[in-house]
């Protein structure tokens, strides 16, 4: 079971790592960096999401790929060393590190590198960030949830104690309408922001079953027979029943009401429906006989979490991957002066919009679409050199803000208090739920720091 930090235990965890902080003074001046002009990068973890980074930053001439770590030797090292011959031919040699998955520490020890990019299965996240951050390295680490509170603060501690920044890779923050709707808010067309939705809502049943002949399609194993996601994603089906997965909807409107700059999360209730679409896939796939249809799963379909903040906004996230259903973020932005949705793709606008009616956001090429006319400057300043990038381009965006932040020596728009405040969402979630939706005390992660700390994100001038 789960350990879970209780609000009883918030100010004696804040008190004794602020002593640290007292010490090391304001964010800005502990997290001062060197500029760089290249930046030397290893990677932890080079699966399918790992190697979509590898890619990018084997593209960039301000990188250098030194290393990578995973101890995966069927598939994650072999296609990494052909892209990385690909791109630096066969007289370059890209350090690697696949002797079993405690390798990458010995990665870390290398003198040659500045940054770690962390890609790997979700237990793993702050055990390799906070390990990066003691060697020196500055980490940015792929998003999920923590397994506990506790987690959340070692992260935070060890930035702080260490005085090195961790990016926060949250791509769908750089989605191109997501870019345009916070522009639009910014710009005060939805007027006071009051409400707002966000989540993930994405049918992963076949990512979370797979028998190793079909990357997707068919499969109904998972574990140790599996391959991919499936060799370790599912597990957390089985013995957890809360948000798994809260960031790609907590990340992107965060940044509309600045959660931990000027505003801060307070309070969260979730509740859980039944489980019932994994066992549903592994009968109609594999029959009432296979193995895995005996097995019981924790997590509920479809889990909503309720959030309030400091300055009255309230969230609401949804969690739902074991259902068919179209792919949807159910991004939800409203005001006193209007709303835009993301499932219509459209706005309504008091004074602009006929009554009760919604209006298209339009085309990003059409000037006089909302869209058009909102087009975040950093989209329109960046469009050509994301094109082709994953997941729409958002990816690069991750890349680029990473790598220009440290060559900058400046502070990360998503930093360490960002990844703690959404990681932990889904500790407290599965508190909630398994307290009948009792409500929790989410920690300040900032520990005070928030009431003065300024909005950087997606800022013009932050490139």
């Amino acid at each position: 079971m789960n350990k879970h930090l209780h609000r009883r235990n918030f100010l004696k965890n804040t008190a004794a790592a602020g002593v640290g902080l007292s010490l090391m003074g304001s964010s800005a001046k502990l997290f001062a960096a060197q500029k760089k002009d290249k930046v030397k990068v290893g990677l932890i973890g080079v699966g399918e999401r790992g190697r979509g980074h590898l890619s990018l930053c084997l593209h960039r001439p301000d990188v250098e790929v030194v290393a990578i770590a995973d101890p995966d030797t069927n598939r994650a090292i072999p296609e990494s060393r052909k892209m990385i011959e690909k791109i630096y031919g066969a007289k370059k040699k890209v350090a690697e590190y696949s002797n079993g998955p405690e390798d990458f520490h010995n990665m870390l020890k290398r003198d040659d590198i500045d940054a770690v990019i962390i890609a790997t299965p979700w237990e793993w996240h702050t055990i390799q960030a906070v390990a990066a951050m003691k060697a020196g390295k500055t980490p940015a680490v792929e998003v999920c949830g923590a397994s506990d509170v506790q987690e959340c603060w070692e992260l935070v501690n060890t930035s702080e104690a260490t005085g090195i920044q961790v990016f926060a890779m949250e791509n769908v923050c750089y989605r191109r309408d997501v870019m345009a709707v916070l522009n639009m808010a910014r710009q005060g067309l939805f007027g006071e922001i009051t409400h707002l939705q966000g989540g993930y809502q994405h049918d992963l049943r076949e990512v979370k079953f797979n028998n190793g002949k079909q990357v997707y399609g068919g499969g109904v194993e998972f574990g140790e027979k599996a391959i991919s996601e499936a060799h370790w994603r599912t597990n957390h089906s089985v013995h957890r029943n809360g948000d798994l997965y809260p960031t790609h909807g907590l990340g992107p409107v965060g940044n509309v009401i600045n959660l931990n700059r000027g505003n801060r999360l307070m309070t969260l209730s979730s509740v859980a429906t039944k489980s019932r679409g994994l066992h549903k896939y592994i009968v109609d796939h594999g029959g009432e006989n296979h193995p895995n249809a005996k097995v019981k799963f924790n997590l509920g379909d479809i889990v909503t979490t309720l959030l309030k903040t400091s300055n009255g906004e309230t969230i609401m996230l949804s969690h739902d991957t074991n259902s068919p259903r179209p792919y949807s973020l159910n991004f939800r932005v409203q005001g006193t002066n209007g709303l835009w949705m993301d499932d219509v793709r459209s706005v309504h606008i008091a004074g602009k919009s006929k009554p009760h009616s919604y209006e298209k956001t339009g085309d990003f090429n059409d000037p006089e679409s909302y869209f058009g006319k909102y087009d975040h400057p950093l989209w329109k300043r960046y469009a050509n050199d994301a094109s082709g990038a994953g997941h729409g381009g958002m990816d690069w965006y991750v890349i680029n803000s990473f790598i220009e932040s440290i060559k900058r020596g400046a502070e990360y728009p998503l930093d360490v208090y960002d990844l703690a405040t959404w990681y932990s969402i889904t500790p407290l979630s599965e508190q909630s739920i398994a307290e009948g939706g009792n409500v929790q005390y989410i920690p300040d992660f900032t520990r005070g720091q928030w009431i003065n700390r300024k909005p950087i994100f997606a800022f013009d001038d932050q490139y």
